[in-house]
């Protein structure tokens, strides 16, 4: 159940820094509701999830696959550039992410 809650923390923070960049610094109110609502749900999920996964392992599960998801996304929605570099550092986070789950957490 844990991988579960650490999957849904995972959308929850890739929503809120989505959300975030739309508040136009917290000054158009429903965006920021949704940002702040995001942010509170992904340290929901998380910290149900760090119940049974080790803290260092879940929050770098959580923000490593968090930061890919953004970036994947901001190319996307946004039109922001995706060259080789961020390919590669994607590349070792998801190495990072694999290395971390091979631990037995």
């Amino acid at each position: 159940m844990h991988w579960l809650y650490l999957g849904i923390a995972v959308l929850f923070e890739i929503a809120f820094a989505l959300g975030a960049n739309a508040t136009n610094g917290f000054t158009k109110l429903w965006p920021s509701v949704f940002t702040l609502v995001m942010a509170a749900g992904g340290i929901f999920f998380l910290s149900r999830a760090l119940l049974t996964l080790d803290v260092g392992v879940g929050y770098a599960i959580w923000t490593g696959l968090g930061s890919v998801g953004i970036v994947l996304l901001g190319a996307l929605i946004f039109k922001e550039k995706l060259g080789w570099r961020k390919l590669i550092g994607f590349g070792l986070v998801i190495c990072g992410i694999i290395g971390l789950q091979l631990t037995g957490a």
